[in-house]
């Protein structure tokens, strides 16, 4: 059995930090032999569904994403083949037509609030990081961002989080963290973790060279 890419899991609540877990891991390995796969990218595609009935997704739910492409896509990459990456249009709450094209590497990192709900999904992974951060800090970082980037009122993004974030992530979020391999206490900032993961990364790759 030849050797593959080595794939790695990272999950946590909005908020997290887990894309600053995956770029800092991504930053000490560099784009030659790492990617990340974004599970917001594979978000399901709603253009058969009138756009009032596409406001009325939960993105915070297994069901809003395309796991069966995903998983697809992963098989690919895992035989270094090459995959399109969809892209999803926030404005009109569906996929666009325009993808990313992506080269397979030697470490795939499969990023998203979910990634660890799916066994499907676990079952393709050498390494499975859970990124738990205090739900206080969790809302203020999501009530930076909303706010600051993405145009929101500071009333909408409270109520969004009450009535669909919190209760999603109680319910489907934070039951994954019993099938993680490593959990990160307040994600980027923890140095330590990074580095122990960094090198956990590289002696998992020196193994599958010799399989």
């Amino acid at each position: 059995m030849g050797k593959k890419p080595v794939v790695i899991g990272v999950a946590g609540g909005s908020g997290s930090g887990k894309t600053s877990v995956a770029r800092a891991i991504y930053d000490h390995f560099g784009d030659r032999s790492i990617l990340v796969l974004e599970q917001d990218f594979y978000y399901k595609d709603q253009s058969h569904l009138p756009f009032e009935e596409r406001l009325k997704t939960n993105y915070d739910h297994p069901l809003a994403f395309d796991n069966d492409l995903l998983i697809e896509h992963i098989h690919k990459l895992l035989c270094y083949e090459p995959i399109d990456k969809p892209v999803y249009d926030y404005t009109l709450h569906t996929r666009s037509r325009e993808v990313i094209r992506v080269e397979p590497k030697e470490v795939i990192i499969v990023e998203g609030i979910l990634v660890l709900e799916d066994e499907r999904l676990r079952d393709l992974m050498d390494i499975k990081v859970y990124v738990d951060t205090d739900p206080d800090i969790r809302i203020i970082r999501r009530l930076l961002r909303d706010v600051k980037e993405r145009g929101r009122t500071f009333d909408s993004v409270i109520e969004q989080y009450l009535s669909v974030v919190r209760p999603m992530h109680n319910q489907f979020v934070e039951p994954t963290k019993r099938y993680a391999d490593v959990i990160i206490p307040e994600g980027g900032h923890n140095t330590v973790a990074i580095d122990l993961m960094v090198a956990k990364i590289r002696t998992v790759l020196e193994q599958k060279a010799f399989l």
